[in-house]
């Protein structure tokens, strides 16, 4: 009786602690928002997730609504079916009013997890249209236990590795695909530097699980609790010019889980893999980021149609499938990646077409054995924002030429 006792005593301190963690990070500064009062934390009946959203985004401000509008709004949502499943729990459909939302649903044992989901989600200036967008998160007592939710935008198409599974594309799309994960990437690696600037971040864990494909086949990063931040701070001196040069400097710090060997192992870099990533160096965790970036465009780049007329892709295959099987050990993909130094193999076809080859040495620049060697993703960005241009100057011409062609065709027809 008193063990028992005892445990509800700890599972109601766990939950006290939960809220006041919860609170902590979510204390906003009210100078910073347009809440004057309790009465304007109710959110009109008519009024959707979309015109909430925009109504309190700002540039300034980390998260997107106010803390108990946040706990309002996540008790107001109906879940529906389990569309995902992870380490750290579940995700759900679910309903708010008209608008579906994704809910991943944290164990309270994995408490800490979703803590860290929700801080990085707090980054000041991390809205990003490729970024996957955050809404709300809440505790919720599910009688016997606590439900730790993150709500966040809803993509019907799913991950990458869904849409891949059953749908091929063409080359416009796979540029668009990769141009936008290219942009959410650079998004969090760059540091943006204002008064209320956005730090940098590193993801630790791409793959096309954790990328959602939008409704218009654009893509979104998702899954950002493994991302390691680039705190970086100005010393006091900064005020004090008695102080010399020296003192002026910008002190900077990486903010990071203890364990630096995360993420999924078959995406892993051959730094991350055989224990040489520089740990004090926060560009080593956005090379480890663009090593894994090659791999997803490799897979994107089996299901791109070289003729569209003919449907010629290669089967999806998620990297290194062929040789190891589908859950690897850390020693085998050490083993293959490190010692064997094996990279996933391009497709023949991918070879003869002139767009499609190019991507094939773009991949290989991501997941060269040098970190220091691989693309930052600014410039993966930019050579693919010239791609982008290049095809859409090519189908204007084409539709200029085709154009003039009626024209002369229709010779004494026309006026």
């Amino acid at each position: 009786m008193i063990s028992l006792l005892l445990t509800l005593i700890f599972r109601k301190q766990k939950r006290l602690f939960a809220y006041r963690q919860y609170d902590i990070l979510y204390n906003l500064n009210k100078s910073k928002t347009s809440l004057k009062s309790k009465s304007d934390e109710r959110i009109p009946s008519d009024q959707s997730l979309t015109a909430l959203l925009d109504e309190f985004s700002t540039s300034t401000v980390g998260p997107a609504l106010p803390l108990l509008m946040q706990r309002t709004l996540a008790r107001q949502i109906t879940l529906e079916e389990v569309i995902g499943a992870g380490r750290y729990g579940s995700v759900h459909r679910g309903k708010w009013r008209e608008d579906y939302v994704a809910v991943k649903i944290f164990s309270a044992n994995d408490e800490r997890s979703w803590l860290r989901e929700i801080d990085i989600y707090q980054t000041v200036c991390l809205r990003h249209e490729n970024i996957l967008g955050y809404i709300a998160a809440d505790n919720k007592d599910a009688s016997t236990y606590t439900q730790l939710w993150l709500v966040t935008e809803y993509h019907e198409n799913g991950s990458v590795y869904d849409y891949l599974m059953t749908h091929t594309i063409t080359i416009p799309i796979l540029i668009k695909m990769m141009l936008s994960i290219a942009s959410g990437l650079c998004h969090l690696h760059m540091p943006i530097d204002s008064t209320n600037g956005k730090v940098a971040l590193a993801h630790r864990d791409l793959k096309t699980k954790n990328i959602l494909v939008k409704k218009d086949l654009s893509c979104c990063i998702a899954d950002l609790g493994l991302a390691v931040k680039e705190v970086r701070s100005r010393p006091q001196s900064k005020k004090d010019p008695s102080l010399t040069n020296s003192s002026n400097q910008e002190h900077v710090d990486i903010d990071i889980q203890a364990n630096s060997r995360v993420g999924t192992q078959r995406y892993m870099a051959p730094e991350v893999l055989d224990g040489t990533l520089n740990e004090r160096s926060f560009e080593s965790f956005k090379a480890a980021d663009i090593y894994a970036l090659g791999l997803v465009y490799w897979e994107l780049l089996r299901r791109c149609q070289t003729n569209p007329n003919e449907n010629d892709v290669d089967s999806y295959q998620v990297p290194y499938e062929d040789i190891l099987p589908s859950n690897p050990t850390f020693e085998q993909m050490r083993d293959v990646v490190c010692t064997r130094k094996i990279r996933p193999p391009p497709s023949p076809r991918w070879q003869s077409h002139p767009i499609l080859r190019h991507f094939v040495r773009l991949c290989e620049e991501l997941w060269t054995e040098d970190p220091a060697c691989r693309l930052s993703s600014l410039n993966v960005k930019k050579q693919l924002k010239n791609q982008m241009s290049l095809i859409e100057n090519n189908l204007s011409n084409i539709n200029n030429e085709s154009q003039q062609q009626l024209t002369q065709n229709d010779g004494p027809w026309t006026a």
